[in-house]
């Protein structure tokens, strides 16, 4: 059965019954006091009236809805701080993990420079200052050992390390996680001067 025939039967017997109430009423009190039957068309007492179970359901409902009105404000409010918590955590550590690998390349670039014969410590630091320029990082230091790198002798290892605090590279105003660290990378290279 479909709704709309729900309805109208619900209707129909609403007004059989308020019509059997009428003709109750009528009789007289003799007569409905001596075990006389409820007429056809009213409903026995033991039963319940359809609309009148719909209509306490929905009042039902209605009244949960009402209670839950403040409870996404209340779910969110909860919710929120980690939810916000985790996403710029995710933030900062992807931006750490990408600096990380660019003073990496940087490092390696210098240390690549580092061992050729003749180079010098400002050739190196301008390599590396050139590798951090294209990859839009700022405020590193470059340290040469042993500077200047011709002191290596044939085989010798250089070591260039690039160094930059997480606050200058930080995409967030503040970071929450790894605000006062530094971050370095270093590249050990062989000499490979002329004997």
């Amino acid at each position: 059965m479909n709704r709309n025939s729900l309805i109208a039967r619900n209707l129909r017997h609403s007004s059989r019954k308020s019509a059997g109430d009428e003709s109750l009423r009528r009789q007289s009190p003799a007569a409905t006091n001596s075990g006389a039957r409820f007429p056809a068309n009213t409903q026995p007492a033991g039963q319940l009236n359809p609309s009148r179970v719909n209509l306490k359901v929905e009042n039902f409902c209605r009244s949960c809805r009402r209670n839950r009105r403040g409870a996404a404000v209340v779910e969110f409010a909860v919710v929120a701080p980690v939810f916000f918590l985790l996403v710029f955590g995710m933030i900062e550590y992807g931006r750490m993990v990408m600096v990380q690998q660019v003073i990496t390349n940087a490092s390696r670039e210098g240390a690549r420079v580092a061992v050729l014969d003749g180079a010098t410590a400002s050739d190196v630091q301008t390599k590396v200052g050139d590798y951090l320029t294209s990859a839009k990082i700022s405020g590193a230091t470059t340290t040469v050992s042993p500077s200047p790198p011709s002191n290596a002798g044939y085989g010798a290892p250089v070591t260039v390390t690039v160094s930059v605090p997480f606050n200058q590279v930080s995409w967030l105003p503040s970071p929450l996680f790894l605000g006062g660290k530094t971050m370095s990378a270093t590249s050990v290279m062989r000499r490979e001067a002329v004997q």
